[in-house]
């Protein structure tokens, strides 16, 4: 019974973890290479990672999507998508995809006179699903250690912190107030049940052997 618990509490803050990190914002210095667009079809199960701006994509089966290509200070390739996440999930609140288009065509240079920038997004890249993080905002630095600080993660993660540790104390409390003496209660009842059938088998067989 306590693996099972174990493994129910490690898969509920495992998949926690996962959401956040796939949610919160982050921070990468790159190099804009090229922008294009692509039809994509959205018919398997990593249509949970596209966005859903309006109604109507949810019933449809392909649509066309931006992206940008960047290269790493050191040398690696990442792609983003760019695409309007409207009022859902993840609450980004972003509609402005051509303008954010716009700009990072601007900002495409070369390997002999690059110009970095720092790219704001959330989602994972991964080129086994085909699945990319979606750009929110880029903005010019001066050098490639230039990135922005973080601080809305660092605050964000520092209140559910203090959230979560709250909660905690509280059903700890309750529990220790509550479910432990009502528990311990049923478990001397359990005892006590258990005492009075030995106790009625010892005189039945008492009985018998008269």
């Amino acid at each position: 019974m306590g693996y099972v618990r174990w493994f129910i509490v490690l898969a509920f803050w495992g998949g926690l973890a996962a959401l956040m990190h796939y949610t919160l914002p982050q921070y990468d210095v790159v190099r804009i290479v090229n922008t294009y667009e692509e039809r994509i079809e959205l018919t398997d199960w990593t249509r949970a990672f596209w966005t859903r701006p309006d109604a109507q994509s949810t019933n449809l089966q392909n649509r066309d999507v931006q992206f940008i290509q960047a290269v790493r200070p050191n040398g690696d390739a990442i792609v983003y998508r760019n695409e309007d996440t409207g009022w859902s999930w993840p609450p980004y609140f972003k509609f402005d995809t051509a303008n954010l288009y716009t700009e990072a065509n601007d900002a495409i240079s070369t390997k002999d006179a690059p110009e970095w920038v720092a790219v704001r997004h959330y989602g994972w890249r991964s080129q086994l699903l085909s699945i990319f993080p979606n750009a929110v905002s880029l903005s010019p630095v001066e050098t490639v250690e230039a990135k922005p600080n973080n601080w809305f993660n660092i605050v964000f993660l520092a209140v559910f912190g203090l959230i979560a540790w709250a909660i905690y104390v509280r059903w700890r409390r309750f529990r220790i107030r509550r479910v432990e003496p009502i528990l311990e209660k049923a478990e001397d009842d359990l005892w006590a049940v258990g005492d009075a059938i030995s106790d009625r088998k010892d005189r039945l067989r008492k009985w018998l052997k008269r």
